[in-house]
Parts: structure tokens; C-alpha cells; sequence
């Protein structure tokens, strides 16, 4: 009786998958259960495909058609891709209009087809890497930020290894051709932000959000200056201090444990490099004036965030969707995407005179695009030192970003200005002349 239900459904399966081809007309196939690859286009490609374990996987989403749902059956291997590496299979998979394609779709057949996967049962999907608390971060208060960024950041050093560059620089890089080595493109990245910021051999500069010292150690060591870090990461401070005793630039490269909202002190530059993210919008004039009280008149600070397109409303831009969702509660809790607009007005109603905007939208997405494939390379040593589950999970995160990027639902940019405090000039270079000529570095100390 057992035997003949299960074909019964694979045989509804079958029928309601071939159905869905004729309009889809993908690139991939559906291998069922049972061994069975129903291909989902004239033109597959072959051993591209995505794998159900059982009935029970169309059974759960049917009674209940989520993201989520959808999310925890793919961590679990319950629905599994196959064929080449999870982005390539994405890109490969993707349909155009998808939504005008499938309006010709008979309803009532799927349904009828359907109706008896509703009673269909599969182990229960259950992800364990869940940030407990508030994950949207709309109710906390500056200073509440620690827990967030150790959930998003203390997974491992070594994990962060596997994917990243030499440099362990995890933010956007930037390409001066789409064809460099990502070893290359962030060398390029910390050393414009060097340009930007026009650091120069003596004075401080502090990075809000350090990561791994990347920036610091390049600014100390190409440019002169004294470079300050402070991070919520535990992982992150103590990978700095190491390394710099280790290059022997301990006395210009420091770090320590410190919540943005309880920094003082005095800083020629500032950097704040994919850490207005996590401050939260409604802290956002709060962060700026911090800033802004550690610089001198004329000061240069550097704005690195992702952000979202503005909507007509701000009621309408902070809704919360279900995908963001997700992202918040099982990757990077806390997280709170601002838009462009509101970014410069809030530099500039705190006093920031703004100089530059620009746009690494494109970079950034080639960017996580070249860091899921590294993931996806070494999987076998990524799944062993922290799960498949988390191995699943940061795999599609950072497919995910990369396709909001390029597609252009979100944003990154780049924002330059000074600390106006008094009438008069900016003191800025006439041209961008600046971040292109080739420098003189031999008044800095190559380590």
C-alpha cells in the first residue's frame, strides 16, 4: 500500500513538473525522490539540476508556502542543486518575466495534482544557527550592538579564511578590471580609501569597525600614520594585536573592544567601512554627530555602506519583508539598510560638508559573487569546521547578495566630506587628480 502511494505521488509530481516546463522553459531539470529527472526546458543543461528527498519536501511547502520554509528545507539537504557551484547553478537558473511566463499555468490541475502532498510528512526542518532576540534591531539603543556583531562575526577566523583574501578584508573590493584577483582588487580597495581619506605620513586615523586591520595595517605601512581600530569582535581584536606584533607595528597600528557610541578621543581621519549597517536608521544622526566630535575643522571622514532605494515614504522603506527577515534572524541579525538620501542628510544636519558619492554596486556584487565560489570550493573544509547547515546558509547569503546587488535592489556607496565648523573653503584638491597619480612612497615604511 506503502509502495503504491509513493508512486502515485511521484507520478503527480511528474505530472505537475512537466506542466510548469512547458512555461518555465529553463535551463535545469527536477530529480524526484525516486531517481526521476523531469527537465524543465527544451535546452537543459545536463547534470544541472535540483534534487527533492521526498514527497515530504513539497508536502511542507504546500501547508506552508514561506521563504522560511524554503530556507530550512534547502539547510537541512532536503532540497538540494547540483551540476556546478550554487551561483553558477542560480545564474544558470534564473528566469526572465518568470511571473508573465507561468500566468498560463492551469491552476486547478496543479491543484488537484498537489491535493494529496498535503498529508505528505518529512523530518522536520529545524536550523540551529538562529540568532536569539530581537534580530530586526529596530528597538535597540546605541551601545547595543555587541551581541549582533559577534552572532555575524565570531563564527571563526578560520572560517573567514577560506573565503576571503590574504588580507582578510571582508567588505566591498574594487576592480580597476572585472578580470583581477580578489588578493588584487581589495589591495585596491583599502588603498583608495587611503587616497580618499589624503592620509598623510604622521597623523591619526581611526576605523570604525576594523574587521581584521586591513586598512590599518595598510595605512601604517604605505602612509605613516597611526592607525586606530575598534571592533565588537573578540575574533577580530585579537587577530589585529597579533598581527601587528607580529609585523612589528604595535606602536602604530592599535585596536581594542569598544561600541562606536563610547569612542572619544582625536582623529585627523576617520573610516567607517560597512559599519553603518549595523547602527540601525534611527541612531543614524547619533552615529554622524559622534563622528563629527572627533574630528578636527576641515577633518575628512569616509562613509562605506550598503544601502536600499528609497521609496516615496519612509513608512514604506523601513517595511520589514520576509526576506530581509530571514537574513536578520539566521545571518546578520541587527542589520538595518539606510538609503542614500537619508545617509547625507544626516551628515549634514550634524555639520559634514559632502564632497563625493560613489557607486560600487557593480564591484560589490562580482565581489561576494568570487567569495561564494571560494566557499563553494573549499566546502569539504568549511563543513567540517563549522557544519553543513552554517556551510548552506552563508553559501546562499552570499549568492543572495551578490543578485540584490547586480540587480540593483540594493546599493553600496562611498561618501566622502569634511567637518565644517567654520565659514570658508573646504580645503579639498580642485580635481579627483588625487586617488589616480601614481604616489611617492618613499617617505613610508614597507614592512
Amino acid at each position: 500500500m506503502e509502495d503504491r502511494n509513493s508512486q502515485r505521488l511521484t507520478a503527480a509530481a511528474r505530472s505537475v513538473f512537466e506542466h510548469l516546463a512547458a512555461r518555465a522553459d529553463t535551463k535545469i531539470s527536477i530529480r524526484l525522490w525516486d531517481g526521476t529527472e523531469i527537465p524543465l526546458g527544451d535546452n537543459v543543461e545536463p547534470g544541472l539540476c535540483v534534487s527533492l528527498s521526498g514527497p515530504g519536501v513539497i508536502g511542507s511547502l504546500l501547508r506552508s508556502p514561506k521563504p522560511e520554509t524554503l530556507l530550512r528545507l534547502y539547510a537541512e539537504g532536503q532540497i538540494d542543486f547540483h551540476g556546478a557551484d550554487l551561483y553558477t547553478f542560480m545564474e544558470t537558473a534564473r528566469v526572465r518575466n518568470s511571473r508573465k511566463r507561468l500566468r498560463g499555468i492551469n491552476k486547478l490541475f496543479i491543484a488537484r495534482k498537489l491535493l494529496p502532498f498535503l498529508f505528505a510528512r518529512s523530518a522536520p526542518a529545524k536550523i540551529e544557527h538562529t540568532f536569539e532576540g530581537d534580530e530586526s534591531g529596530r528597538n535597540r539603543k546605541a551601545g547595543d550592538n555587541r551581541d549582533y556583531i559577534q552572532f555575524h562575526y565570531d563564527v571563526s577566523n578560520a572560517f573567514y579564511e577560506l573565503f576571503l583574501d590574504d588580507e582578510m578584508v571582508y567588505s566591498c573590493a574594487y576592480f580597476a578590471d572585472w578580470n583581477d584577483t580578489l588578493e588584487q582588487v581589495q589591495r585596491n580597495k583599502v588603498d583608495m580609501v587611503c587616497r580618499k581619506l589624503q592620509l598623510q605620513p604622521g597623523e591619526s586615523m581611526l576605523d570604525i569597525g576594523c574587521g581584521w586591520g586591513a586598512l590599518l595595517f595598510h595605512a601604517a605601512r604605505h602612509y605613516g600614520v597611526r592607525a586606530h581600530g575598534v571592533t565588537l569582535s573578540a575574533n577580530q581584536l585579537s587577530y589585529v594585536q597579533d598581527k601587528a606584533q607580529q609585523l612589528g607595528l604595535s606602536d602604530k597600528v592599535t585596536a581594542e573592544l569598544k561600541d562606536y557610541s563610547d569612542l572619544d578621543g582625536s582623529y585627523d581621519k576617520i573610516a567607517s567601512i560597512g559599519m553603518c549597517e549595523h547602527v540601525g536608521i534611527d541612531n543614524m544622526p547619533d552615529y554622524m554627530s559622534k563622528v563629527r566630535s572627533m574630528l578636527p575643522d576641515r577633518g575628512i571622514f569616509l562613509n562605506h555602506g550598503i544601502t536600499r532605494p528609497g521609496k516615496r515614504t519612509m513608512k514604506q522603506f523601513r517595511k520589514m519583508r520576509p526576506e530581509r527577515r530571514l537574513l536578520a534572524k539566521y545571518i546578520f541579525p541587527g542589520g538595518e539598510l539606510d538609503h542614500l538620501g537619508h545617509l547625507i542628510q544626516s551628515m549634514e544636519a550634524v555639520g559634514f560638508d559632502v564632497h563625493d558619492v560613489e557607486g560600487w554596486r557593480d564591484h560589490y556584487a562580482l565581489t561576494c559573487k568570487l567569495w561564494s565560489q571560494r566557499l563553494w570550493e573549499r566546502r569539504d573544509e568549511v563543513i567540517a569546521l563549522v557544519g553543513e547547515e552554517k556551510y548552506r546558509m552563508w553559501l546562499l547569503y552570499l549568492i543572495g547578495v551578490s543578485f540584490s546587488l547586480g540587480d540593483g535592489s540594493a546599493r553600496i556607496y562611498q561618501i566622502v566630506a569634511t567637518k565644517h565648523a567654520s565659514r570658508g573653503a573646504s580645503g579639498m584638491p580642485p580635481t579627483r587628480e588625487h586617488l589616480y597619480a601614481p604616489r611617492d612612497n618613499s617617505n613610508t615604511a614597507e614592512c
